[in-house]
């Protein structure tokens, strides 16, 4: 191939590009032809680690509900079997079944590969590869592009075979065992969920195997669950959890056939978040709240690990009401994930890694980020409250919300954003500093956080370097109505001072 920035196409520790022509600007960069030649570079990469050859290696492969899905995990699969590897083509899967094709007995492949670009637009597609050690890094994609780019593969005698298997089927039954044994009903073992009404909505993603094969079989009635089917144009809503319409749409059904509990998925099930009774959102500092409840019961005083925008009502709940602690850290999933782990490696117990965009790891489960792991933990918790004559919600009464929260992405116009970034932090730290009742917050891993400590401001500000983009988000919570304005307010001051900015954001804020 001629002249193809390979580079391009990696997104931190994932491969992320267009699929589908015919969207102005958008150039096609991920044909069948670039993730053949991915399958292969995958297949190289994977022989040297393991120090096997290419023709005792097997492969699982997967894709979600994606229009370019079919055709790309077909030239994927084509390229490592051109290098003799065998395929387990496990057809529509979720990205954590596919890591757990990696460990799960039967099945122990030596690396798996995810076809997604999780909640993007319907013209994007990717790549997530795994080993049996869990999700690639930076640099793993870094050197599986480098063996793309120089496209110098010794193709095998004996070509590799494809095999189809119904591995998602595996998946959900774990999921089945797990809830019975951890419910243990004294009444209905077998159906622990018996008597519930449990709404899953899977925004037409690869979600929908959660409402027929673990829920159903637990007894739950599953009336009411929505856009289940497989279907790449996403004609319902995005399938995002942080997205209103789609949050909106849960909640919604639930209101609307008097479930007990939602369930919303995002396209490749890595994230996911809930509704609870009365349809209101347990999301972001909700969910987080909910499932550090849980955990701190079974593992008391350990830490738990957030990215960096979570609320001082959260730390308060996880600190003060848990005796756990709360330890906040980067944006970006692998970096919440990697943290904990480090924490755990250092002797500091770490049970729990969750983003406020529904990103949540376990250390029981691998540390894998499993939006269905996740809900079936609050399953659990929801059908043992249901014994007790309690509400799963009870577990979070006690957590303060802040009134007000906005985020706003402030535009870098010049080439050198970083740069750009860099001093606009530091400046800020410098104006901040000078402000009497503005307090910069300690043992912070990323931008910018203060306190605002004023009695019509009554919240905190952060502002941050995007991970990829030329862009700040600024993320402002108060405690009043009106706070997040009165905040603003301030910093446009300071924001008007700099060149190169574009703070048009702010002016939907009046």
């Amino acid at each position: 191939m001629q002249a193809f920035n390979w580079q391009k196409i990696q997104n931190g520790s994932d491969i992320r590009g267009v699929a589908i022509a015919g969207v102005p600007n958008e150039e096609v960069n991920l044909t069948p032809e670039v993730v053949s030649i991915l399958g292969k570079a995958f297949a190289s990469w994977l022989s040297q680690k393991l120090n096997k050859p290419t023709t005792e290696l097997l492969i699982s492969v997967g894709r979600d509900s994606r229009l370019s899905g079919a055709e790309l995990m077909q030239a994927v699969m084509t390229g490592i079997n051109a290098l003799g590897s065998q395929v387990y083509d496990l057809e529509i899967a979720s990205t954590p079944a596919m890591f757990m094709s990696t460990i799960t007995d039967g099945f122990k492949c030596d690396g798996a590969i995810m076809l997604t670009a999780s909640h993007l637009p319907f013209n994007r597609n990717g790549l997530k590869f795994f080993t049996a050690q869990g999700g690639l890094e930076k640099k793993d994609i870094t050197d599986i592009l480098t063996l793309a780019e120089k496209n110098e593969f010794v193709t095998s005698e004996s070509q590799g075979k494809i095999t189809e298997h119904n591995f998602i089927a595996v998946y959900a039954s774990q999921f089945v065992t797990q809830i019975r044994r951890a419910v243990n009903h004294p009444e209905h073992y077998e159906q622990p969920l018996k008597g519930l009404k449990v709404i899953v909505d899977a925004g037409n993603g690869a979600g929908g195997f959660y409402a027929d094969q673990v829920l159903l079989p637990l007894g739950a009635d599953i009336t009411g669950s929505q856009f289940l089917d497989p279907d790449g144009t996403f004609p319902n809503h995005v399938p995002n959890p942080e997205d209103k319409v789609a949050m909106a749409a849960i909640c919604d059904a639930v209101i609307k056939h008097q479930a007990d509990f939602g369930i919303i998925f995002d396209t490749d099930v890595d994230r996911s978040a809930a509704v609870d009774q009365f349809g209101k959102e347990l999301n972001r500092n909700r969910l987080i709240a909910l499932i550090s409840a849980i955990v701190l019961q079974e593992h008391p005083q350990s830490t738990i690990v957030t990215d960096s925008i979570t609320s001082d009502g959260l730390t308060k709940f996880i600190e003060r009401d848990l005796q756990g602690k709360h330890h906040r850290f980067k944006r970006g999933y692998k970096n919440v994930i990697n943290e904990s782990i480090r924490l755990n490696q250092i002797g500091q117990e770490s049970w729990l890694a969750i983003e406020t965009s529904g990103h949540g790891a376990m250390k029981e489960n691998y540390f894998l980020d499993d939006g269905a792991y996740l809900v079936s933990k609050l399953l659990i918790e929801l059908a043992k409250s249901k014994l007790t004559g309690k509400s799963l919600t009870d577990l979070i009464v006690n957590l303060q919300e802040p009134i007000e929260s906005e985020e706003f992405r402030i535009k870098m116009t010049v080439d050198d954003f970083k740069a750009l970034g860099d001093r606009l932090i530091k400046d800020l730290q410098a104006f901040a500093s000078n402000q009497p009742d503005w307090q910069i917050v300690p043992h912070n891993y990323e931008g910018i956080r203060v306190s605002c400590n004023s009695m019509d401001e009554n919240g905190w500000f952060l502002l941050r370097l995007s991970l990829h983009d030329p862009v700040m988000p600024l993320n402002i919570e108060s405690n009043i109505e009106g706070g997040v304005a009165k905040i603003l307010q301030r910093l446009t001051a300071f924001f008007q001072s700099i060149e190169g900015l574009d703070i048009s954001a702010f002016s939907r804020n009046g």
